[in-house]
C-alpha cells in the first residue's frame, strides 16, 4: 500500500483556496490547505509535500512565510497561482524553485504537466510506501471503437442462447473476457464458469481433467475425481486454446457436443452434460483442418457462432479508456495509482502492441510500481513505447538537478531520521531501486542496464543474484 504525497496549497484567499482544494481532490490530488496564519501547523518535521501551490499572501507576512517554507524544505517545487503572488516578490532563494504558473480556473492538461514537473524535481519520489497489496487481474471489455462495439453486439445476440461460441483472436486480446461476458449475460449466470487451458495440460492428463476418472482407472488414480464437465454442470465450460487439443481427444469432445453425454475415464456409466461450450484459440483452425491437425466435423460444431477479438493496434482509440480502467482496478486492489499525460497516451497509441491488452495491463502495473501516484510523461515510458514525433515534450526544470552540461547534481538534502537508520539496508534499497530503474529503461537487457549504471555486466549480474532479483543469467542476452 502507498500513501500519496500532498500538495500544500498556501493562499489567503479563503474562497479560492477552498474551491481549488475541491477541484484538486476531485482530480485525485491530496491537498493540505493553509494560509499565512496557520501555515506552521503544516510545516512539521514528519510532513513532506510534492509541491507548494502559492496564491496570495499578506505583504506583511510574506517574507516570514516564504522563509519558513524554504527552511522546511530547501528543494520544494513551487507552483504559482495566476492572480496570486508574483514571482518577483518571492525570496531570491525561492525564485529558482518555481516550475510554473497554474491558470485559474484549472486546465487538466496544464495541471498534469506541472504535477509531472514537480515529480521530476522530487526525483519521482512522489509517494510513501507503507505496505504491499496484490494486483487484481484485468477482466473488463472496455472501449468505444467500432470493433469493440461490434464484439459487444455479437455477445448480446448470442448470450441468451445455448449455441456454441468460438472466440478467435491473437494472444492477449481478451478472449476469456468475452467468454466471461457471455456467461454472465446468459441464463446460466448463477451456475459455474469453468475455464480450461487445453494447451497448458499434458495430453495424457487432459482427458481425465475434462471428464474425470474412477479410482484405479490408471496408475496414480487413488481416488475418484470429477472432471471439468461435471464441475461446470448447468453452467459454462470455457475451452481455451482448443487448437492445441490432441486429435484423439477431439473425437471424444465431438461426441459430448453431439450427444450431451460422456463417461469418466475407467467407467462405463453415462453422465449427462448440461454444459454450454465456449472455445477460444489464437490459431487459424481452418488452416489446421486443411493440414489435418484439427477435425473438420469438430470445427463446424464449435464454429456455430464465431466472435473475433480485434488486436489492440486495430482499436487504438480504446487505449485511453483501457488505461483508465486498468488504473481504476489497480486502485481498487489497494495498489498505487498512476496517471498518464496526454503526450504519453498519444505515444502509447502509436505503438503496435504485439502483446495486445495483456501487454498494456503489464505496462500500467509496471508504471504504477515505478511512479506510484505519479504523472507519467513520454520520457518516463520504457524506450520502446516512446513515440514522441511531433509532440511538444516539456524539458526538465532546473530544480530537477541537471546542470548545464547535463550531469546530475545533488538535488535533495539527505536528512538523517531522528531515530537513525540502518545505513547498510538503506544503501541496499537504494542500489536495488537504481538497478530496477536501469533494467526498466533498458527493456530488461542486463548489458544495456550495466552501461546505464557504468559497471560491468558480470558485476550487475552478481548484484542481481545477491539481492535475489532473479533472472540474472536469463536477462543477460541482448
Amino acid at each position: 500500500m502507498w500513501r500519496e504525497l500532498q500538495l500544500l496549497v498556501l493562499d489567503d484567499d479563503i474562497e479560492r483556496r477552498q474551491r481549488l482544494g475541491i477541484i484538486l481532490e476531485f482530480l485525485g490530488e491530496e491537498c493540505a490547505p493553509a494560509d499565512s496564519r496557520n501555515y506552521r501547523e503544516f510545516l512539521t518535521e514528519n510532513r513532506r509535500y510534492l509541491g507548494v501551490v502559492l496564491g496570495t499572501i499578506a505583504p506583511a507576512d510574506a517574507k516570514t512565510v516564504l522563509q519558513a517554507l524554504h527552511q522546511h524544505d530547501r528543494q520544494a517545487p513551487v507552483l504559482l497561482l495566476s492572480g496570486g503572488i508574483p514571482v518577483q516578490q518571492l525570496e531570491p532563494v525561492l525564485q529558482p524553485h518555481v516550475v510554473g504558473t497554474l491558470d485559474v480556473p484549472l486546465r487538466y492538461a496544464q495541471l498534469l504537466d506541472l504535477l509531472h514537473q514537480c515529480q521530476v524535481c522530487r526525483n519521482n519520489q512522489h509517494a510513501t510506501r507503507v505496505g504491499d497489496r496484490s494486483v487484481e487481474l484485468f477482466r473488463s471489455l472496455v472501449g468505444n471503437s467500432k470493433a469493440t462495439q461490434e464484439v459487444r453486439r455479437l455477445i448480446e445476440h448470442v448470450a441468451q442462447t445455448d449455441a456454441s461460441v468460438l472466440v478467435l483472436g491473437e494472444t492477449g486480446t481478451g478472449k476469456e473476457v468475452v467468454a466471461r461476458n457471455l456467461h454472465y449475460m446468459s441464463a446460466r449466470r448463477t451456475k459455474p464458469f469453468v475455464p480450461v487451458n487445453c494447451g497448458a495440460i499434458p495430453a495424457d492428463l487432459l482427458e481425465s481433467e475434462l471428464f474425470g476418472h474412477e479410482k484405479g482407472a490408471f496408475t496414480g488414480a487413488i481416488t475418484a475425481r470429477q472432471g471439468r464437465f461435471e464441475l461446470a454442470q448447468g453452467g459454462t465450460l470455457f475451452l481455451d486454446e482448443i487448437g492445441d487439443m490432441p486429435m484423439a481427444l477431439q473425437v471424444k469432445l465431438l461426441r459430448v457436443l453431439q450427444e450431451k453425454t460422456f463417461e469418466r475415464v475407467g467407467s462405463n456409466r453415462t453422465v449427462q452434460a448440461d454444459v454450454r461450450i465456449i472455445a477460444a484459440t489464437h490459431r487459424n483452425l481452418e488452416r489446421q483442418v486443411a493440414d489435418g491437425k484439427f477435425r473438420e466435423d469438430l470445427f463446424y460444431r464449435l464454429n456455430v457462432f464465431p466472435i473475433e477479438m480485434p488486436p489492440l493496434r486495430d482499436r487504438r482509440e480504446d487505449i485511453p479508456l483501457l488505461v483508465n480502467e486498468l488504473i481504476a482496478r489497480l486502485e481498487a486492489s489497494g495498489a498505487p495509482a498512476v496517471r498518464l499525460s496526454p503526450n504519453a497516451l498519444v505515444s502509447l497509441s502509436r505503438y503496435d502492441w504485439p502483446g495486445n491488452v495483456r501487454e498494456l495491463a503489464n505496462l500500467i502495473e509496471r508504471l504504477a510500481i515505478l511512479y506510484p501516484y505519479g504523472v507519467v510523461d513520454v520520457g518516463d515510458l520504457p524506450t520502446k513505447y516512446r513515440h514522441a514525433e511531433g509532440l511538444t515534450v516539456t524539458s526538465a526544470p532546473t530544480l530537477a538537478g541537471e546542470d548545464r552540461s547535463g550531469a546530475m547534481v545533488n538535488s535533495t538534502v539527505a536528512v538523517l531520521p531522528r531515530d537513525g537508520l540502518n545505513l547498510k539496508d538503506y544503501m541496499a534499497e537504494l542500489e536495488i531501486a537504481f538497478i530496477n530503474q536501469a533494467l526498466s529503461e533498458a527493456g530488461g537487457v542486463v548489458a544495456r542496464a550495466a552501461e546505464r549504471l557504468q559497471m560491468r555486466r558480470t558485476t550487475l549480474v552478481e548484484k542481481m543474484r545477491k539481492y535475489g532479483m532473479g533472472r540474472g543469467e536469463e536477462m543477460t542476452e541482448a
